[in-house]
């Protein structure tokens, strides 16, 4: 990461978004990033809850043992297998086996929908989260992620369509679980021609882990680079912006 990339955008950051929150940052890499190691965690843990740590400043990396939650494994690529009965876990259960999540109509909705989920290509490689500002100029992320309140969604989500033509071209908001908003489907929109940001944790089962009216706001660090420049030109500059700023206090 380049130091005055890094430092541009902060400065932009404090003068269109006052003192909200830095976003967090991921890349996969075979090294750690000089980062922590996260801790293994003893029976069931929500990826979501320990980025609480990342946001506080502490930068960690993960493997595959890490990660506890079967569905996270999938999301950030390191297996494609699911749960025994995971179709009717998703959607309405077995009764007296296994209560249902009901996030799904039926067993077979949830069969179609893995058809059609991607793995991630990281080859089982460690994945390293890092504060915006903790980013050293060895880092290479790969994709942003904001967790934000309306008015800061609302200036993200406009300066994402600054350039853009089609009402989705800028933002997609696909349905999954909330470490697959913010990881799976921004990082599979990287190496398109021009990717996407992906607004989410809309799952209800992450929602614990994050304060009330928060949702996230991941965007592929191609797309992320483009953003930055746009700001000084962009609706941040206006009346209309100022307004929703003080809002933010």
């Amino acid at each position: 990461m380049k130091k005055e990339l890094k430092e541009k955008f902060i400065s932009l950051w404090r003068k269109y978004f006052n003192t909200t929150e830095l976003p967090i940052t991921f890349y996969y890499s075979e090294g750690n990033g000089n980062a922590k190691k996260a801790e293994q965690i003893k029976g069931w843990g929500c990826l979501i809850c320990e980025l609480k740590k990342v946001f506080n400043g502490e930068a960690m990396y993960y493997t595959f043992n890490e990660i506890k939650c079967a569905g996270a494994k999938r999301y950030l690529g390191y297996t494609n297998k699911v749960n025994p009965d995971f179709e009717y876990f998703l959607s309405c259960g077995i009764p007296g086996k296994m209560e249902g999540e009901r996030y799904k109509q039926n067993p077979e909705l949830v069969l179609e929908m893995q058809k059609q989920q991607q793995t991630l290509p990281v080859n089982g490689k460690n994945i390293v989260f890092k504060r915006w500002d903790m980013l050293e100029d060895s880092d290479n992320p790969d994709v942003v992620i904001f967790f934000a309140k309306g008015e800061v969604l609302s200036g993200l989500f406009t300066l994402a369509n600054f350039d853009t033509v089609g009402p989705n071209d800028g933002v997609i908001a696909p349905f999954g679980a909330g470490c697959g908003s913010i990881i799976h489907f921004p990082y599979l929109e990287i190496e398109k021609d021009n990717p996407r940001a992906v607004i989410g944790l809309f799952d209800p089962s992450a929602r614990p882990c994050v304060p009330i009216d928060i949702l996230s706001f991941a965007v592929p660090m191609k797309k992320f680079e483009k953003m930055i420049g746009y700001m000084e030109e962009s609706f941040l500059i206006t009346k209309t912006w100022e307004k929703v700023k003080k809002r933010m206090k």
